[in-house]
């Protein structure tokens, strides 16, 4: 495995602090999400863990510490630039553009394609060797939204907006993507189609961390698990492993 800090990394954090008030929300994380993988990051409601996404995606910028995307330091860099550079991210909060269909929704994604960095996913185009179009028509096929394509975003159920989501991520060729609670509304096929393209991308490069309740998800998709309390981490190592021990258990419960 690559060095955290160097280049093909992924994405790394080193003691980054985001405070509101006096409170940490939180405080000194350290986090490694390499290329290849996919990590996970759980916790309870309230542990810190959609605070640490925006601040790794430029959401929010860190009160103290370093955000790094392939050795390169991206801590103040804003989310429109980090997206530039390969950072993307999905959210709690489905948000598609409800006045758009389905086809053109994801075309947004791959108008944000990154020119001369010669890279591709899934039989996604690298780009500047294929359009914006044919990204878009992969990345439907890829998330079964293809039958749906010229139906307006607002007619989808909840499920197939999550993927729709996904797939807009995709098609602007991602080298991280952050997944906050990507199984949030989706059926048992959705949730296994969801599966394999996660681990489909990771095994062409991509740097997956994901924010998930689905315990059994984690415990399906993950390489490495980031348990965060009270905004710290508290455990961190094999998926596993760290599922097992019984103070995850304690600070996780059902949540």
């Amino acid at each position: 495995m690559t060095a955290a800090g160097t280049p093909g990394a992924g994405l790394v954090a080193r003691g980054v602090v985001r405070r509101f008030g006096g409170i940490a929300a939180v405080d000194g994380v350290d986090l490694d999400a390499p290329i290849g993988r996919i990590t996970a990051l759980i916790g309870p409601n309230g542990a810190g863990k959609s605070t640490l996404f925006d601040c790794l995606a430029g959401a929010a910028r860190p009160d103290a510490g370093q955000v790094l995307l392939a050795g390169r330091d991206i801590t103040r860099l804003p989310d429109h630039a980090r997206a530039r550079l390969g950072l993307l991210r999905t959210f709690q909060q489905i948000a598609a553009f409800q006045g758009l269909t389905v086809a053109e929704n994801v075309r947004v994604g791959a108008e944000q394609v990154h020119r001369g960095t010669g890279r591709g996913l899934l039989g996604l185009p690298p780009p500047g060797r294929d359009t914006a179009r044919a990204a878009t028509e992969r990345a439907l096929r890829l998330l079964d939204l293809d039958a749906v394509r010229d139906w307006p975003a607002d007619r989808l159920p909840t499920g197939a907006l999550r993927l729709l989501e996904l797939a807009r991520a995709l098609a602007a060729t991602p080298r991280v993507l952050l997944l906050d609670e990507p199984a949030a509304g989706l059926d048992q096929a959705q949730t296994a189609r969801l599966g394999t393209v996660l681990r489909a991308l990771a095994a062409e490069g991509t740097a997956l961390l994901l924010v998930e309740h689905d315990v059994e998800l984690v415990a399906r998709l993950a390489d490495a698990v980031y348990v965060m309390a009270a905004g710290r981490v508290i455990a961190r190592g094999p998926t596993a492993s760290v599922l097992a021990d019984p103070r995850v258990a304690a600070a996780w419960g059902a949540t």
